[in-house]
């Protein structure tokens, strides 16, 4: 989602069929902060993201670090979506 504000422009249809209201376990990934993707990830989500700041090492240690990795994507969302 490139810009929050303009898809919540967008009518509810539009918005209902990018994020239908059905599908309730889904992942964010923003390397910036995690605030404000609860309200498009919901309560049964998770949002991969950073919750410090200031950060300094070769970007491929920080995505590690941070967890922005494919592995820990993939992970996050099999732990949502598996029963139980």
């Amino acid at each position: 989602m490139p810009c929050w504000e303009l898809f919540d422009r967008q009518p509810r249809a539009y918005r209902d069929q990018v994020l239908p209201p059905s599908v309730t376990r889904r992942v964010a990934v923003e390397e910036g902060s995690t605030f404000g993707w609860d309200r498009y990830v919901g309560t049964d989500g998770a949002v991969i993201g950073m919750h410090t700041f200031g950060a300094s090492a070769p970007l491929r240690q920080l995505l590690t670090k941070f967890g922005f990795t494919p592995e820990r994507v993939a992970r996050v969302a099999r732990d949502l979506v598996a029963p139980g």
